[in-house]
């Protein structure tokens, strides 16, 4: 197994028992993989923080980490991203992260909480 397998699936078994802290250590990794997981990771942790923790994740310079944060926002109701993602879906330099941020805007748009 990988270095980067190992520590997604502790990032995710951390995530899964609503570790949130224990997650965020994570989130200032070189590696983009391991920040992609942590992006992935804070959908499981349904709540405000998770959202607030993703903010940073949308500007990162790695779109495959942008991408991930706006899904997650997306999955979590992250209403307070929804500004952010919006950026994302109509004004990020590469096209996939557009595209994937254009699905999150929509879900966070007719969402209401």
């Amino acid at each position: 197994m990988a270095k980067i397998d190992k520590v997604r699936d502790k990032i995710m078994k951390l995530a899964a028992k609503q570790k949130i802290d224990a997650v965020l250590k994570f989130a200032d990794d070189s590696e983009d993989d391991v920040r992609v997981a942590v992006a992935e990771a804070l959908a499981y942790i349904p709540t405000y923080e998770s959202g607030m923790a993703l903010i940073p994740f949308l500007r990162d310079v790695s779109p495959s980490v942008r991408a991930a944060a706006a899904t997650s926002a997306a999955t979590i109701n992250a209403k307070h991203c929804e500004e952010y993602v919006k950026k994302l879906a109509f004004a990020d330099a590469d096209p996939y992260v557009r595209e994937v941020a254009k699905r999150a805007f929509d879900v966070l748009k007719t969402s209401v909480m």
